[in-house]
């Protein structure tokens, strides 16, 4: 097995970000490229579009830079398996858990030392009109019914959180889309506040203990992110920035801004 850090606080949650254009930068995107496994290799170089390219490298190389500041493997010696719905999680068990997502040049990696499933997605603000497109499709009644309730201009902020939330939560759950969305309520007390808390309303045969899960979505660099955790981990929500520096081009950890993240 992995040898598990000592030094874990496990009253943390993380959050790394990464930019996919810092890897415009020749060096930077080679020094990413190295961290990376045979599989995810191949995987990377099958991408046509090259945007897309950067996007999977960035979010790759932050994930396992993100797992090396907690664990005490170096980001190149990390291996992952996955679950039926294609969930990763680290090869051997190490008590970490984490969860990706990257969209519109944006990586995130959510990582717990508290042995709790995360959840977490991201996607652009601009993308409010897209998500509105499919509404109709994705939402449950009571979130209909609360958008319609909204005044036209808070309606676009409403569809990016339930959106990121629907997503983050089937993550976190690791069932992927087997799960109906439509069946899947988020109502909000805090639309306007920051951050914005959501509970959770679903039957009983989707999910036993609903009450298990705490959900936040917050904004950051023109993106919306949505992080759901198992109460076992909530806490303390540390936002962190990885950015390759021009002597390196290794993504190094700085500080944003914490936020708290309370247990329900």
């Amino acid at each position: 097995m992995h040898p598990r850090n000592p030094y874990r606080n496990t009253n943390i949650l993380h959050l790394w970000c990464a930019h996919a254009g810092d890897l415009l930068d020749e060096e930077a995107s080679r020094a990413c490229a190295s961290l990376l496994s045979e599989d995810e290799c191949a995987r990377w170089q099958r991408f046509r579009v090259e945007r897309a390219r950067r996007e999977y490298l960035a979010a790759h190389a932050l994930l396992r830079n993100a797992l090396s500041h907690y664990g005490t493997l170096p980001p190149q010696d990390w291996r992952f398996k996955s679950n039926a719905h294609g969930k990763p999680a680290p090869d051997p068990d190490c008590g970490l858990r984490f969860n990706l997502s990257h969209s519109g040049g944006l990586a995130v990696c959510l990582v717990s030392e508290a042995d709790a499933h995360v959840g977490v997605d991201v996607e652009p603000a601009a993308r409010a009109n897209q998500i509105a497109a499919v509404a109709h499709k994705v939402f449950s009644p009571h979130e209909q019914a609360a958008l319609d309730a909204l005044p036209a201009p808070d309606k676009l902020n409403r569809y990016l959180d339930l959106w990121t939330l629907k997503e983050a939560y089937v993550k976190a759950r690791g069932l992927g889309f087997s799960l109906p969305l439509d069946r899947i309520s988020f109502l909000s007390d805090n639309p306007d506040r920051a951050p914005r808390l959501a509970r959770l309303a679903v039957d009983a045969a989707l999910d036993p203990d609903p009450d298990r899960w705490s959900f936040t979505t917050l904004d950051h660099a023109g993106y919306r992110i949505a992080v759901v955790v198992e109460n076992a981990a909530a806490g303390l929500l540390d936002v962190r920035e990885a950015r390759p520096p021009a002597a390196t081009a290794i993504p190094v950890a700085t500080l944003l801004a914490p936020a708290w993240l309370p247990d329900r």
